[in-house]
Protein backbone atom coordinates (compact mmCIF):
# COMPACT_ATOMS: atom_id res chain seq x y z
CA UNK A 1 0.00 0.00 0.00
CA UNK A 2 1.26 3.47 -0.91
CA UNK A 3 2.30 5.79 1.89
CA UNK A 4 0.30 8.56 0.17
CA UNK A 5 -3.34 8.50 1.23
CA UNK A 6 -4.46 11.63 -0.65
CA UNK A 7 -3.01 13.41 -3.66
CA UNK A 8 -4.26 16.59 -5.29
CA UNK A 9 -3.06 17.11 -8.85
CA UNK A 10 -3.32 20.66 -10.25
CA UNK A 11 -6.62 21.36 -8.50
CA UNK A 12 -8.22 24.56 -9.70
CA UNK A 13 -11.49 26.25 -8.74
CA UNK A 14 -12.88 29.25 -10.58
CA UNK A 15 -15.95 31.28 -9.59
CA UNK A 16 -16.51 33.31 -12.73
CA UNK A 17 -13.37 35.41 -13.15
CA UNK A 18 -12.20 34.69 -9.59
CA UNK A 19 -9.61 31.93 -9.23
CA UNK A 20 -10.06 30.72 -5.64
CA UNK A 21 -7.67 27.76 -5.94
CA UNK A 22 -4.96 27.97 -8.57
CA UNK A 23 -3.49 24.66 -9.76
CA UNK A 24 -2.63 23.31 -6.31
CA UNK A 25 -0.81 19.97 -6.08
CA UNK A 26 0.00 18.27 -2.79
CA UNK A 27 0.48 14.85 -1.25
CA UNK A 28 -0.72 13.78 2.20
CA UNK A 29 1.21 10.98 3.86
CA UNK A 30 -0.71 8.25 5.65
CA UNK A 31 -0.84 8.55 9.45
CA UNK A 32 0.38 12.16 9.60
CA UNK A 33 -0.98 15.52 10.70
CA UNK A 34 -0.92 17.79 7.64
CA UNK A 35 -1.91 21.44 8.16
CA UNK A 36 -3.05 24.04 5.65
CA UNK A 37 -2.32 27.66 6.57
CA UNK A 38 -2.50 31.03 4.87
CA UNK A 39 -3.82 34.58 5.26
CA UNK A 40 -7.56 35.25 5.07
CA UNK A 41 -8.75 34.75 1.52
CA UNK A 42 -5.84 32.45 0.64
CA UNK A 43 -8.20 29.69 -0.54
CA UNK A 44 -7.80 27.27 2.38
CA UNK A 45 -11.48 26.51 2.93
CA UNK A 46 -12.16 26.32 -0.81
CA UNK A 47 -9.36 23.76 -1.09
CA UNK A 48 -10.91 21.80 1.80
CA UNK A 49 -14.27 21.91 0.03
CA UNK A 50 -12.64 20.43 -3.06
CA UNK A 51 -10.98 17.68 -1.04
CA UNK A 52 -14.20 16.77 0.81
CA UNK A 53 -16.49 16.95 -2.21
CA UNK A 54 -18.46 20.04 -1.19
CA UNK A 55 -17.21 21.60 -4.43
CA UNK A 56 -16.13 20.14 -7.76
CA UNK A 57 -12.90 21.44 -9.26
CA UNK A 58 -12.91 23.44 -12.47
CA UNK A 59 -10.00 21.22 -13.42
CA UNK A 60 -7.49 18.90 -11.81
CA UNK A 61 -7.69 15.48 -10.16
CA UNK A 62 -7.97 14.08 -6.66
CA UNK A 63 -6.60 10.62 -5.83
CA UNK A 64 -7.57 8.88 -2.58
CA UNK A 65 -6.02 5.52 -1.68
CA UNK A 66 -4.94 5.14 -5.29
CA UNK A 67 -8.40 5.78 -6.78
CA UNK A 68 -9.62 8.83 -8.66
CA UNK A 69 -12.41 10.44 -6.60
CA UNK A 70 -12.52 13.77 -8.43
CA UNK A 71 -16.17 13.34 -9.43
CA UNK A 72 -17.24 11.36 -6.38
CA UNK A 73 -20.06 13.26 -4.58
CA UNK A 74 -19.83 14.39 -0.96
CA UNK A 75 -21.97 11.61 0.53
CA UNK A 76 -19.96 8.93 -1.27
CA UNK A 77 -16.67 10.28 0.06
CA UNK A 78 -17.90 9.63 3.58
CA UNK A 79 -18.44 6.00 2.57
CA UNK A 80 -14.90 5.58 1.25
CA UNK A 81 -13.39 6.89 4.49
CA UNK A 82 -13.21 10.70 4.40
CA UNK A 83 -14.70 12.63 7.34
CA UNK A 84 -15.10 16.41 7.39
CA UNK A 85 -15.78 19.03 10.08
CA UNK A 86 -16.63 22.68 9.51
CA UNK A 87 -15.73 26.04 11.07
CA UNK A 88 -19.25 26.31 12.51
CA UNK A 89 -20.18 23.53 14.94
CA UNK A 90 -22.64 21.17 13.28
CA UNK A 91 -24.57 19.01 15.77
CA UNK A 92 -28.23 18.20 16.47
CA UNK A 93 -28.74 20.36 19.55
CA UNK A 94 -32.12 18.77 20.42
CA UNK A 95 -30.55 15.31 20.74
CA UNK A 96 -28.28 13.87 23.40
CA UNK A 97 -24.56 13.34 22.93
CA UNK A 98 -25.13 9.62 22.47
CA UNK A 99 -27.95 10.01 19.92
CA UNK A 100 -25.89 12.44 17.84
CA UNK A 101 -23.06 9.95 17.56
CA UNK A 102 -25.20 6.83 17.19
CA UNK A 103 -27.13 8.37 14.29
CA UNK A 104 -23.85 9.08 12.50
CA UNK A 105 -22.77 5.45 12.88
CA UNK A 106 -26.16 4.28 11.67
CA UNK A 107 -26.29 6.66 8.70
CA UNK A 108 -22.89 5.66 7.30
CA UNK A 109 -24.07 2.04 7.28
CA UNK A 110 -27.23 2.98 5.38
CA UNK A 111 -29.37 2.02 8.34
CA UNK A 112 -30.85 5.40 9.19
CA UNK A 113 -34.22 4.56 7.65
CA UNK A 114 -34.32 0.88 8.56
CA UNK A 115 -37.09 0.28 11.11
CA UNK A 116 -37.36 -3.50 11.07
CA UNK A 117 -33.89 -4.89 11.69
CA UNK A 118 -32.27 -7.37 14.03
CA UNK A 119 -31.32 -5.85 17.39
CA UNK A 120 -27.67 -6.90 17.01
CA UNK A 121 -27.33 -4.50 14.12
CA UNK A 122 -28.28 -1.59 16.35
CA UNK A 123 -25.98 -2.90 19.07
CA UNK A 124 -23.04 -2.39 16.72
CA UNK A 125 -24.06 1.24 16.17
CA UNK A 126 -24.27 1.75 19.90
CA UNK A 127 -20.84 0.22 20.41
CA UNK A 128 -19.30 2.46 17.76
CA UNK A 129 -20.96 5.48 19.34
CA UNK A 130 -19.64 4.69 22.80
CA UNK A 131 -16.14 4.07 21.45
CA UNK A 132 -16.16 7.44 19.67
CA UNK A 133 -17.50 9.23 22.75
CA UNK A 134 -14.77 7.63 24.85
CA UNK A 135 -12.09 8.62 22.33
CA UNK A 136 -12.94 12.33 22.51
CA UNK A 137 -13.24 12.44 26.30
CA UNK A 138 -17.02 12.79 26.64
CA UNK A 139 -17.67 9.51 28.49
CA UNK A 140 -20.21 10.08 31.25
CA UNK A 141 -22.00 12.76 29.21
CA UNK A 142 -23.86 10.41 26.88
CA UNK A 143 -27.31 11.54 28.02
CA UNK A 144 -26.55 15.26 28.14
CA UNK A 145 -28.45 17.29 25.52
CA UNK A 146 -26.05 18.72 22.96
CA UNK A 147 -27.70 22.11 23.40
CA UNK A 148 -26.27 22.57 26.91
CA UNK A 149 -22.69 21.52 26.12
CA UNK A 150 -20.00 24.21 26.40
CA UNK A 151 -18.54 25.21 23.05
CA UNK A 152 -15.38 23.16 23.61
CA UNK A 153 -17.42 20.02 24.30
CA UNK A 154 -19.53 20.66 21.20
CA UNK A 155 -16.29 20.60 19.23
CA UNK A 156 -15.46 17.25 20.84
CA UNK A 157 -18.94 15.97 20.01
CA UNK A 158 -18.50 16.96 16.39
CA UNK A 159 -15.24 15.02 16.35
CA UNK A 160 -17.01 11.99 17.86
CA UNK A 161 -19.68 12.20 15.15
CA UNK A 162 -16.97 12.04 12.49
CA UNK A 163 -15.18 9.16 14.25
CA UNK A 164 -18.40 7.12 14.39
CA UNK A 165 -18.27 6.90 10.60
CA UNK A 166 -14.84 5.22 10.89
CA UNK A 167 -12.90 7.49 8.51
CA UNK A 168 -9.29 6.92 7.50
CA UNK A 169 -8.84 10.61 6.68
CA UNK A 170 -10.25 13.45 8.81
CA UNK A 171 -10.52 16.96 7.35
CA UNK A 172 -10.80 19.38 10.28
CA UNK A 173 -11.64 22.98 9.41
CA UNK A 174 -10.66 25.34 12.25
CA UNK A 175 -11.32 22.79 15.05
CA UNK A 176 -10.29 25.26 17.78
CA UNK A 177 -12.38 28.17 16.45
CA UNK A 178 -14.26 29.95 19.23
CA UNK A 179 -12.67 27.88 21.98
CA UNK A 180 -11.26 29.39 25.15
CA UNK A 181 -7.46 29.45 25.14
CA UNK A 182 -7.22 27.03 28.05
CA UNK A 183 -9.38 24.46 26.21
CA UNK A 184 -7.20 24.30 23.11
CA UNK A 185 -4.35 22.08 24.43
CA UNK A 186 -6.78 19.38 25.59
CA UNK A 187 -8.50 19.25 22.21
CA UNK A 188 -5.13 19.07 20.48
CA UNK A 189 -4.07 16.15 22.65
CA UNK A 190 -7.35 14.42 21.83
CA UNK A 191 -6.92 14.94 18.08
CA UNK A 192 -3.33 13.70 18.13
CA UNK A 193 -4.29 10.65 20.22
CA UNK A 194 -7.02 9.81 17.71
CA UNK A 195 -4.45 10.04 14.92
CA UNK A 196 -1.77 7.94 16.59
CA UNK A 197 -3.90 5.32 18.37
CA UNK A 198 -6.53 4.97 15.65
CA UNK A 199 -4.04 5.03 12.76
CA UNK A 200 -5.82 8.00 11.24
CA UNK A 201 -4.58 10.71 8.89
CA UNK A 202 -5.61 14.26 9.75
CA UNK A 203 -5.67 17.38 7.60
CA UNK A 204 -6.12 20.63 9.48
CA UNK A 205 -7.03 24.18 8.49
CA UNK A 206 -6.07 26.37 11.42
CA UNK A 207 -5.27 30.04 12.13
CA UNK A 208 -3.72 29.38 15.53
CA UNK A 209 -0.03 29.19 14.70
CA UNK A 210 0.89 27.66 18.05
CA UNK A 211 -1.54 24.85 17.24
CA UNK A 212 -0.10 24.32 13.77
CA UNK A 213 3.53 24.37 14.87
CA UNK A 214 2.99 22.02 17.79
CA UNK A 215 1.03 19.23 16.08
CA UNK A 216 1.92 19.19 12.38
CA UNK A 217 4.24 16.83 10.57
CA UNK A 218 3.94 18.84 7.36
CA UNK A 219 2.52 22.29 6.59
CA UNK A 220 1.20 23.57 3.27
CA UNK A 221 1.12 27.36 2.96
CA UNK A 222 -1.40 28.97 0.59
CA UNK A 223 -1.37 32.56 -0.65
CA UNK A 224 -3.84 34.11 -3.09
CA UNK A 225 -5.18 30.69 -4.04
CA UNK A 226 -1.82 29.16 -4.85
CA UNK A 227 0.62 26.94 -2.98
CA UNK A 228 3.34 29.20 -1.60
CA UNK A 229 5.48 26.72 0.35
CA UNK A 230 5.46 23.30 1.96
CA UNK A 231 7.61 21.67 4.61
CA UNK A 232 8.05 20.76 8.25
CA UNK A 233 7.14 23.29 10.97
CA UNK A 234 10.82 24.17 11.35
CA UNK A 235 11.24 24.74 7.61
CA UNK A 236 8.08 26.83 7.33
CA UNK A 237 8.91 28.98 10.37
CA UNK A 238 12.31 29.79 8.88
CA UNK A 239 11.07 30.40 5.32
CA UNK A 240 11.56 34.06 4.41
CA UNK A 241 8.97 33.92 1.61
CA UNK A 242 6.32 32.58 3.96
CA UNK A 243 7.12 35.15 6.62
CA UNK A 244 6.91 38.01 4.14
CA UNK A 245 3.43 36.83 3.06
CA UNK A 246 2.13 37.23 6.62
CA UNK A 247 1.96 40.83 7.73
CA UNK A 248 1.16 42.05 11.24
CA UNK A 249 0.65 39.71 14.16
CA UNK A 250 1.12 36.47 12.26
CA UNK A 251 4.42 37.67 10.84
CA UNK A 252 5.59 38.27 14.39
CA UNK A 253 4.52 34.78 15.43
CA UNK A 254 6.44 33.17 12.58
CA UNK A 255 9.48 35.34 13.17
CA UNK A 256 9.58 34.31 16.81
CA UNK A 257 9.12 30.64 15.93
CA UNK A 258 11.91 30.80 13.35
CA UNK A 259 14.29 32.17 15.99
CA UNK A 260 13.34 29.39 18.42
CA UNK A 261 14.08 26.55 15.97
Amino acid sequence: MSNIILEAISLRKEFGNLVAVSDVSLQVERGTMHSIIGPNGAGKTTLFNLLSGNLRPTKGRLIYNGKDITRLPLYRRAHVGIGRSFQITNVFTSLSVFENVRLAAQAIDGGSMVILSHYTRFSSYERKALEAIEAVGLRGMENVPASVLPHGDKRKLELAIILATDPQLLLLDEPTAGMATEQVPELLRTIDAIRSIGNKTIMLVEHNMNVVMSVSHKITVMHQGALLAEGTPTEIAADATVRSAYLGELYGDLNQMAQSH
